[in-house]
């Protein structure tokens, strides 16, 4: 059975990592001016900085994007034949950079790759008129990788090497405010070594487990550990296949990724019922569960404050832990490859990630699988 590793003490060691949060999330894409229209347009960001050939750098482009304490960077290679062309033609649009805030990035180098981390970035000290932002870095599952951000000693929009980016178009904003987890889909037999990596070189906690009775359902399994920092700022759930009848979601993911990485970030909204309803209106589509969820609802979570009808008219699913409850929803992949797509959550009091919804939500991207052949 599955087993649940809340942690009920405080840490009494001390935090060799102490992190502040995600500082952005990177994509790398094929087409990043269309990609910054299309999160802007649809998910309500703003336009906060722009780098490539006119700030000095030539390999790439990137468009910095932010709504609340969200931040995306969308980055497009300009030539073929170099990591970033590489990286898109083997996964198309995906998650590279999982940038965490620090207070020293320096030392969160030093402590991770003494631990065993495979350093990506050695400290790079990047100075303009507005300040210094200090960057490093360690590589993580697949090819994804994690920067620590010093930004303490910077004023600028972004970071140096970038300038301001002002649009006339500014749409409103969606009511999305940070980032609440990140999900990674690892190979067959990965889940322990990713696991204790998490836990050996960057500090962080085993809180929650599901294994395959928990997240299963006639055709297909997969197993998921919740991994936390110290202080709960940052959580990165890791999901592995199990052994099912037909393809899992997670396997359909690995075989059109080409390999283990970012399966979905999660971002947090103070209302659901509006935010998704202002996305849906601009064009964003969810994954829809039978109604028949809906019927059992109230009696499975008990009291919520929200209005049921809403919630069955978007789809939104709801869940209750020891603590309070979740409300969620999860859009289609947000490219032509089924891989990245986003969640949409708002916790009222609770901590866990919608265990009672696995089994509606899987079936629900069943139907999609099998709408493409992949099942």
């Amino acid at each position: 059975m599955s087993k649940t590793l809340m942690a009920t003490a405080p840490n009494t060691e001390t935090d060799f990592l102490p992190l502040e949060g995600t500082d952005y999330v990177e994509f790398y894409v094929g087409n990043a001016k269309q990609a910054a229209h299309f999160y802007k347009t649809a998910f309500g960001f703003q336009s906060i900085a722009y780098s490539g050939p006119e700030t000095g750098v030539k390999d790439r482009a990137s468009y910095v994007i932010r709504q609340n304490k969200l931040t995306f960077v969308l980055t497009t290679p300009l030539r073929a034949g170099n990591p970033m062309a590489d990286h898109i033609y083997k996964h198309g649009d995906g998650v590279k950079v999982l940038a965490l805030r620090v207070q020293d990035a320096t030392k969160a180098w030093e402590e991770t790759t003494k631990r065993g981390g495979k350093s990506y970035m050695e400290p790079t000290r990047l100075k303009d008129d507005s300040g210094e932002v200090v960057l490093s870095g360690i590589h993580t599952y697949g090819e994804t990788v994690h920067l620590f951000v010093e930004r303490k000693n910077y004023t600028g929009a972004f970071m140096p090497g970038f300038k301001e980016w002002k649009t006339v178009y500014n749409p409103t904003d969606t009511g999305l405010q940070y980032v609440d987890h990140c999900v990674g889909n690892v190979g067959w037999g990965q889940m322990n070594k990713w696991v204790s990596f998490y836990e050996e070189v960057l500090g962080f906690r085993n809180i929650l487990s599901f294994d395959d009775n928990d997240i299963s359902t006639e055709y297909s399994a997969l197993m998921s550990k919740v991994m936390s920092n110290g202080n709960g700022f940052v959580k990165f759930p890791i999901n592995e296949p199990a052994e099912g009848r037909k393809k899992s979601q997670i396997e359909e993911y690995l075989e059109f990724y080409d390999g283990e990485g970012c399966q979905h970030v999660a971002l947090a909204t103070n209302n659901i019922v509006e935010t998704v309803t202002t996305l849906r209106d601009r064009g964003v589509e969810f994954l829809k569960v039978p109604s028949s969820y809906y019927d059992e609802l109230l009696g499975r979570v008990g009291h919520i404050d929200e209005d049921l009808e809403p919630l069955k008219e978007l789809g939104i699913l709801v869940d209750r832990d020891d603590e309070g409850y979740l409300l969620q929803i999860f859009t289609r992949p947000v490219e032509d490859r089924p891989t990245l797509f986003f969640e949409i959550i708002q916790r009222k009091g609770a901590k866990s990630f919608g265990k009672g919804n696995f089994k509606a939500l899987f079936e629900a991207i069943e139907r999609e699988q099998e709408l493409r052949g992949n099942l």
